[in-house]
């Protein structure tokens, strides 16, 4: 539908209701910080694989020290979960890295295109929370208010 108003069709069968008793997407701040943790070990470990690899032949300065920042910039945007910017930011820290990987190991690529991956599995999930909530199909905007 091109404008903002819903049409009775649209509408759960229910109606609109009010706002969620819980906000879900709080939930979603919460898979985005441990979505966030989850990479960073993983990004981490991948200093394992450009050490053992060949001997050590991948352990360069630019190598280790572009993993190291990679993996530092996922633990520090755990503090910015909340900033509107954050999800954007994230994603384009997922791109920069799987491009710069080529240039230290393809599995350091292989591991960003997993995460991306699931970063655009958490945001369609997310987007589909947000189209239900705008038709009034969340279970708690339907529960009465407890006073």
């Amino acid at each position: 539908m091109t404008n903002n108003q819903n049409s009775p069709e649209d509408l759960s069968p229910l109606g609109m209701g009010h706002a969620p008793a819980k906000d879900p997407l709080k939930g979603f701040n919460g898979m985005v910080s441990a979505t966030l943790v989850l990479e960073a070990m993983s990004i981490f470990l991948g200093l394992l694989v450009v050490l053992k690899i060949d001997g050590g032949s991948y352990w360069t300065t630019f190598n280790w020290l572009f993993i190291t920042i990679l993996g530092l910039f996922h633990l520090v945007m755990l503090g910015f979960t909340r900033k509107p910017w954050a999800i954007s930011t994230i994603m384009v820290a997922q791109f920069v890295g799987a491009i710069g990987g080529i240039l230290v190991h393809w599995s350091i690529t292989a591991i960003m295109i997993l995460y991306i991956a699931v970063w655009g599995f958490g945001l369609y999930l997310r987007s589909i929370i947000v189209e239900r909530m705008k038709r009034g199909y969340l279970t708690t905007q339907h529960l009465e208010a407890k006073k």
